[in-house]
């Protein structure tokens, strides 16, 4: 006789990882499905991808320059390199977050790796993050900016990191915001306040000294080492006449930032699927 069969109500975290990836052809359908909804009858398109940072840039240029005269040269510059990445990571998480509860409908029909839902959400940010890249090429040329080419092959390594981060993030507060739909407004309020933790539009050397207890309270944000490793390779500029603007780190100080960011990233994503995993038996009736 055969011994018992033992049934695993709960998937270990290994199980689960390879189910998402057997389910990877249905991910990639659902991230063209995101972008084809956002966009559908729409007359420009993807182009509406690239009119938000363009916009942006028209925006903070006339404030920060025109008006409030910052003195920081090039601004328009300054300011994408950073926003971009900070847009990725609000988008993705804020649509994350209310991927399972919008896909109810879904998820009553059909069995799939529930986690497939806020991971789309993270792809489809991917995608309008390479849309917008094509704003910044083109500031890029057209302001002729300086680019400090030996910092820019740690940009792939930056996109990664800020991707994990937005998947562990965005995993762990979908399956939290259909137990508590309060979570999604929160998430939204929080975003705001973290953009202007951020150093986008304030210059990070200009509040925080080199070795100062401002300095590591900064980094205490996650997206800042990211963000500052985007401006450092593609801005360029430590300081100017009316004072400084970027760190003076080296590549390796960059990169041990990201490493440490990266780790980070892997923890939340390993807590969301545990939490996922948790939650996600009783979704269907909660939906």
């Amino acid at each position: 006789m055969s011994g018992p069969v033992v049934v695993s109500a709960r998937p270990t975290l290994a199980v689960r990882v390879r189910r998402v990836w057997a389910y990877r052809e249905l991910l990639v359908g659902l991230v063209r499905k995101e972008l084809k909804v956002k966009y559908k009858n729409s007359v420009l398109g993807f182009a509406w991808s690239m009119l938000n940072p363009a916009l942006y840039l028209l925006v903070f240029w006339f404030v920060f320059e025109k008006v409030l005269r910052n003195g920081v040269p090039q601004f328009p510059i300054f300011l994408l390199s950073g926003l971009l990445v900070w847009n990725l990571f609000s988008v993705a998480v804020g649509a994350a977050t209310g991927s399972i509860v919008d896909n109810a409908g879904l998820i009553k029909k059909v069995a799939f790796p529930r986690e497939v839902l806020p991971l789309a959400s993270v792809g489809a940010a991917v995608v309008h993050f390479f849309l917008q890249l094509v704003v910044l090429v083109v500031a890029l040329f057209g302001f002729r900016s300086d680019i400090a080419w030996s910092y820019v092959p740690l940009l792939p390594l930056a996109l990664v990191v800020v991707i994990v981060l937005a998947a562990g993030v965005g995993v762990l507060l979908s399956a939290l915001n259909v137990y508590l739909r309060d979570i999604k407004h929160v998430v939204d309020l929080l975003l705001l306040a973290w953009f202007w933790f951020t150093p986008i539009v304030w210059q990070f050397r200009s509040l925080a000294d080199p070795g100062t207890a401002a300095e590591r309270l900064g980094l205490l944000n996650p997206i800042t080492p990211i963000v500052l490793t985007f401006q450092r390779a593609l801005y360029a500029r430590l300081e100017t006449e009316s004072g400084p603007i970027l760190p003076d780190w080296t590549v390796a100080h960059h990169l041990s930032l990201l490493l440490v960011v990266f780790a980070l990233g892997i923890v939340l994503v390993v807590v969301g699927e545990i939490v996922f995993g948790r939650l996600e038996g009783d979704f269907a009736e909660e939906l």
